[in-house]
């Protein structure tokens, strides 16, 4: 049985309006004015609310927006009731949220034609909440899923690593790992899929098992090129619902000091030389190549570099740095250098800090996109 709440200074208006409506089994509840009618709503609930326009204390479109600001009843579909027919008034109404209208004199079966109306859009937009918030636990628990999986942090004698992994509100194609594909070489990458939302997550997954299990066929995984040619031929767009990805890898010889890297359009891997004094020495590593999956016959390509000791890498992906302010401006990779200079220089690092750093330059900060970063330091 609906629930329907009447809101009106006027008894004799209450009364006609409850007798027709009880007669076709809706519950009625009854309020005198506008106050009134606000503790009732949030006691009862109700699916549908008749509000006349003038009242005194709290008047009808008062009423309506507190309403509509309310979510435990932002479903509840709200008619105005009022004698004012001009449209001038119904635009009032409607920007204070008013669904509907009824003018007076009530006619009986317009009355019930637009509560049945009413009942129907309230019922479709109960449902389309519960879906929201069902599509919302499953990508919260996507996200579980895909924390449940990255690699902890490794400490090692000949480097350490640290990774932060920040899912956005709609989750989307960011995931990283680092592996021993020996006693001496170490293979880390970070990749970012195209998009939001599942069909995003779930080749980032299947990237991690291929390269886990070395399930790719007849790739060299020392050889970062090699690793690049064969996702660009498993994940191409129209195998894998059109979606493609941007990835550095690279291996890391401990024993040489040496690592070789490819990238396929993901942001440089950003390598911090200590220098004389506190000087720093910036290397952007990247290297030219489309993203993974959109075009079959891609020719990848490898460098190379020394790492020095107490150097240190970062790995990330560009959610962290397209962050916009209220003011339109991003982020941007210059300004997340700078930032990535000022953390180095802190003693006891770690990536809570960093992110600490560019909250402090934008104190709204909430990312719209994954955010994920590894940071390497070579001992």
């Amino acid at each position: 049985m609906a629930q329907i709440l009447i809101i009106d200074d006027d008894v004799a208006t209450q009364l006609l309006l409850k007798r027709t409506l009880a007669s076709q089994g809706y519950d009625i509840t009854l309020a005198s004015d506008g106050e009134e009618g606000l503790l009732k709503a949030m006691e009862i609930r109700p699916a549908l609310i008749i509000c006349d326009w003038i009242m005194p204390r709290l008047n009808g479109l008062q009423v309506c927006r507190q309403i509509k600001a309310t979510p435990e009843l932002s479903t509840t579909f709200f008619i105005l009731l009022t004698s004012l027919g001009s449209v001038e008034d119904r635009v009032k109404g409607l920007d204070a949220g008013s669904d509907d209208f009824l003018c007076k004199p009530i006619d009986m079966y317009e009355l019930q034609a637009r509560v049945r109306a009413g009942l129907r859009l309230h019922q479709l937009s109960r449902d389309l909440q519960q879906q929201k918030q069902m599509l919302e636990a499953e990508l919260a628990e996507a996200a579980e899923y895909v924390i449940s999986i990255l690699p902890e942090p490794l400490q090692h004698k000949s480097l350490a690593i640290d990774a932060q992994f920040i899912p956005s509100k709609k989750l989307g194609g960011d995931s990283f790992d680092y592996f021993w594909l020996d006693a001496n070489n170490l293979v880390f990458y970070l990749l970012d899929v195209a998009g939001h939302g599942l069909r995003a997550c779930l080749p980032s997954l299947s990237v991690i098992n291929l390269l886990r299990s070395r399930g790719l066929s007849k790739v060299n995984y020392y050889q970062p090129n090699d690793v690049l040619r064969g996702l660009n031929q498993t994940f191409q767009m129209s195998d894998r619902n059109d979606k493609y990805f941007t990835i550095w890898y690279g291996v890391y010889n401990q024993k040489k000091r040496e690592l070789i890297y490819a990238s396929a359009g993901h942001p440089p891997a950003i390598l911090l030389v200590p220098e004389s004094g506190k000087n720093l020495q910036e290397i952007r590593l990247r290297t030219p190549g489309i993203p993974i999956g959109m075009f079959p016959h891609v020719k990848y390509v490898n460098d190379y570099c020394f790492i020095n000791s107490r150097s240190s890498l970062y790995l990330f992906s560009d959610g962290i740095y397209e962050v916009e302010q209220s003011d339109g401006l991003l982020l941007g990779l210059e300004n997340l250098i700078m930032l990535l200079k000022k953390y180095q220089k802190v003693s006891s690092r770690n990536l809570n800090q960093l992110l600490q750093f560019i909250k402090e330059w934008h104190p709204q900060l909430e990312f719209e996109d994954d955010v994920s970063m590894v940071q390497i330091d070579f001992f």
